[in-house]
Formats: structure tokens, C-alpha cells, sequence
């Protein structure tokens, strides 16, 4: 029995021999796919971390746009809130010698009678009476 006792324990440590190494072949495989695991969930984390800082980056543009039109907004308003007080503040007075014109025939107040007027300018030619026309249009006096 000894012999065969030692046989036996010869054959099982061979197959425990066996074993361990078809076990670290395992662990190896296993090492192996835990490995390229890991890399595609680096992968899978930095695909994330960019898109998430592209999120972000495309929140703080469509802010930014919002400001800008915004400020858009505000310039327009300020830029017809301009040209109405220009056009408030456009010359209402007339040139000396059209107000001499208007003084000789006594011509006086804010509007002109289109009757009048026409008594008034008969005089000039053509070309004085419309430019005369063309500066009481400017000063408001007619329309």
C-alpha cells in the first residue's frame, strides 16, 4: 500500500500540477479582458467628460447670445430713441432770405397758406420758388 499510496499521491499531485496551471491560464485570460475592460471604460469615461465640457461650453455660448441680443436690443432702442430727438431737434428756422420774403408780404405764424404762399413767391422764378418750397418743407412751416 505504500507503494500504491505514493502513486496515487504522484498522480494527484500531477493532476493538482495540471490544475494550476490550466488555473493560471485562466487568471490570465481573465487578467487579459479585465484589462481591456478597463480601457473601454476609460474611453467610455473620457467620451463623456467631453461631452459634457461641450454641453457646457455650448450653454455659456447660447448665454453669451442671449447678452449679445440683448445689447442688440438695447442699441436699436437707442438708436431710434436718437433719430426721433434728432428729428425733434431738425432746424425750424429759415434762412434770412426767406424770411425777408415772407416779412415783405407779411407772412407771418407756424403754417402757411398754400394760397398765400404761392401770392408770395409769384415773383421768383421756378427754380427760387422751389428751393424757397423745399426749405419751409424742412423748417415744417408747409407740408
Amino acid at each position: 500500500m505504500n507503494e500504491e499510496l505514493v502513486q496515487q499521491m504522484m498522480a494527484a499531485a500531477e493532476r493538482l500540477a495540471t490544475a494550476t496551471e490550466t488555473l493560471d491560464r485562466v487568471l490570465g485570460k481573465l487578467d487579459a479582458q479585465q484589462e481591456t475592460l478597463n480601457a473601454k471604460v476609460d474611453r467610455i469615461v473620457a467620451a463623456v467628460e467631453e461631452n459634457v465640457a461641450q454641453v457646457a461650453e455650448e450653454r455659456q455660448a447660447e448665454e453669451a447670445g442671449g447678452d449679445l441680443q440683448r445689447r442688440l436690443a438695447e442699441l436699436e432702442k437707442s438708436t431710434a430713441d436718437l433719430k426721433a430727438q434728432t428729428a425733434r431737434m431738425a432746424r425750424k428756422t429759415l434762412s434770412p432770405v426767406v424770411s425777408a420774403l415772407l416779412g415783405k408780404n407779411e407772412v407771418d405764424g407756424q403754417r402757411l397758406d398754400a394760397a398765400v404762399l404761392d401770392k408770395t413767391l409769384a415773383a421768383l422764378s421756378v427754380e427760387q420758388r422751389i428751393a424757397v418750397k423745399a426749405e419751409l418743407a424742412r423748417a415744417g412751416m408747409i407740408e
